[in-house]
């Protein structure tokens, strides 16, 4: 019996034609491929985001580096999911390939989360045509299709039989996308507390913002009255500032950044958030000792 079951077996793989050998080989190198670049784009991303980067190297992150990031990560995703149109054997439709819910569980979080990757890139096109905090909001939703495709990808090497290699590899390029993602979310005080992220040191500004302060000058601690000021040759309207402290901070629609000269004591801490916060380190805080 054991040999006819090989024979079977070996009939079987004989069978297999080898054009659909090749796709389904470059099925799986490009899905590691879009793996690893997703890993990355996320990874860059945030260290972007929040100018970890200059921080740690003192070096500027440049925004086009995750834009390209992102772009061959959606090349190879969508060239991952079109070669399996041109299998001659149990191939799939185009409809297979692009609406989700069709085929298994697996191959819906697979389409979701891509998608959802080529809506947030098309997006990026029509940020200044939508609110600021609208249009954050929906590129955040790039965290949970990140998700979607992690899963699938993990649940396509089970069923391929090529877990041992995402073991390894896979592993290894997620673990600081997650890790990033979490100390992305976590708030700046406790970050500061665990001594991952340090104060915003008090510079003099180089270009203070010509606006009269409606109210009498805010008093901070330890006497100082603190002061916001933003380096108009350096900020370039990515609108950070606006989400880590809107109350301080405003983009408006014609292009422009509105924001509070002098904070009172209580928005201290959202000034500091935002400021660590800006890729282009453009916001300087000030504190004058009161007179």
């Amino acid at each position: 019996m054991n040999a006819i079951a090989s024979t079977v077996v070996s009939s079987v793989v004989v069978a297999l034609p080898q054009h659909d050998i090749g796709i389904r080989e470059a099925a799986a190198l490009s899905a590691r491929l879009a793996y690893v670049l997703m890993c990355f784009t996320l990874c860059w991303g945030i260290f972007t985001a929040t100018g970890w980067i200059k921080r740690l190297t003192g070096l500027q992150a440049i925004r086009s580096g995750h834009m390209i990031l992102a772009s061959l990560t959606l090349a190879t995703g969508i060239s991952h999911a079109v070669v399996f149109v041109l299998l001659r054997e149990q191939s799939l439709s185009l409809t297979g390939i692009s609406v989700p819910f069709t085929g298994k569980f697996r191959h819906t979080l697979g389409i979701l989360g891509l998608e959802i990757m080529i809506a947030i890139t098309l997006g990026v096109g029509m940020r200044r045509f939508v609110k600021y905090r609208n249009w954050l909001r929906f590129h955040q939703l790039a965290y949970p299709a990140v998700a979607m495709v992690v899963v699938h990808s993990w649940f396509g090497a089970i069923a391929n039989g090529h877990l041992s290699v995402l073991w390894l590899g896979g592993l290894t390029a997620v673990t600081p996308a997650v890790t990033l993602t979490v100390l992305r979310f976590t708030p700046p005080r406790v970050l500061i507390k665990a001594g991952l992220l340090s104060a915003a040191p008090a510079a003099t500004p180089p270009q203070m913002a010509d606006i009269d302060p409606t109210e009498a000058p805010n008093r901070g601690v330890n006497g100082k009255k603190v002061q916001v000021s933003v380096d108009n040759q350096r900020c370039r309207r990515y609108g950070i500032c606006q989400a880590e402290s809107p109350e301080l901070f405003q983009l408006l629609a014609d292009g422009r950044l509105r924001y509070v000269r002098d904070p009172d004591t209580g928005s201290r801490a959202g000034a500091q958030a935002a400021a660590r916060s800006c890729p282009m380190q453009a916001i300087q805080l000030q504190e004058v000792r009161s007179r």
